[in-house]
């Protein structure tokens, strides 16, 4: 995820801008059985897509706070206080 992010800030050269990004690689970063079924009409699939580029959008833009050390330490000590 942070090489997409950084892939992002060269978004003037490559206009690959994190929405860009985020609706070509959300297929394959969050795939759906449910899509790849033959139950999902073209309609139903779009939006399921849909979202998952709004997630992986999400994610590109705020990948210094979502992966951070930071962050990762105080879910882990906040796990191990409610067990």
């Amino acid at each position: 995820m942070r090489h997409l992010a950084r892939l992002a800030d060269y978004c003037s050269i490559t206009n690959m801008h994190t929405k860009n990004l985020a609706i070509v690689w959300a297929p394959n970063l969050l795939r759906s059985k449910q899509i790849e079924s033959a139950c999902f009409s073209g309609t139903a699939a779009f939006m399921e897509v849909r979202i998952q580029s709004v997630v992986v959008e999400f994610i590109l833009n705020h990948v210094d706070v979502l992966f951070s050390s930071k962050l990762s330490s105080v879910i882990r000590d906040g796990a191990g206080e409610s067990a």
